[in-house]
């Protein structure tokens, strides 16, 4: 939570989002997915000549990037890093990732280490890395890479993405939607209610005497 507030930009990636917001406010906000900033970002650096950095995932899905960014934005200059997989990094580990980053000063650094993880990362380092915009995406490594399969539009449209990521991955998704899933929605209701019983008039009634 700290991680996310601290923030400059947070996106909507996530329909238990918009439907919350719609709830308590009305408002009918936009899911904007990770693959769509992720996307906007390179087309963008693809028309200025752009650089970015890749930090997260393995060899093998940082390669099919590099494949990948080399056919569809060969004007982006690019460098990636993959970091050893463990729940908390070495102060070696912290600056050798940072140090990378730091001699390639890339426009847009995109951060794939899972959440919570990249956020608290980001949020731990941020000052000291010389990066433009920092993302932290996710998932999006594997799509955009092609080792996992993002579902189609057809399930994204109906607001049922994670429905299909958590029959393809119940292993690691299962926890984030079957556990945390109905405590948002317990937390959503309560602050529905509340929200509505704070609207409600006062009604005070003095019988005679």
């Amino acid at each position: 939570m700290k991680a996310l507030k601290s923030s400059d930009i947070l996106l909507p990636d996530g329909i238990g989002i918009v439907a919350a917001v719609k709830s308590i406010t009305g408002y009918n906000l936009k899911k904007i997915s990770g693959t769509d900033l992720h996307e906007n970002l390179l087309e963008r650096m693809d028309g200025r000549k752009g650089r970015c950095f890749y930090l997260g995932s393995s060899e093998n899905t940082l390669n099919k990037i590099r494949e990948r960014l080399t056919v569809e934005y060969p004007n982006i200059t690019f460098e990636t890093f993959s970091p050893s997989y463990k729940d908390q990094f070495s102060e070696k580990e912290n600056s050798e990732m940072i140090a990378a980053i730091n001699a390639f000063k890339p426009d847009v650094l995109f951060v794939g280490m899972t959440a919570p993880k990249q956020e608290k990362w980001v949020t731990a380092h941020k000052t000291e890395i010389d990066a433009k915009i920092i993302c932290s995406i996710g998932a999006v490594f594997d799509f955009y890479a092609g080792t996992v399969k993002r579902p189609s539009e057809f399930w994204i449209n109906l607001g049922l993405e994670w429905f299909i990521r958590l029959c393809k991955e119940p292993k690691r998704m299962w926890k984030r939607y079957v556990y945390y899933g109905p405590i948002f929605a317990w937390a959503l209701l309560k602050e529905k209610l509340t929200a509505d019983l704070q609207e409600m008039p006062l009604i005070y009634s003095k019988e005679p005497k």
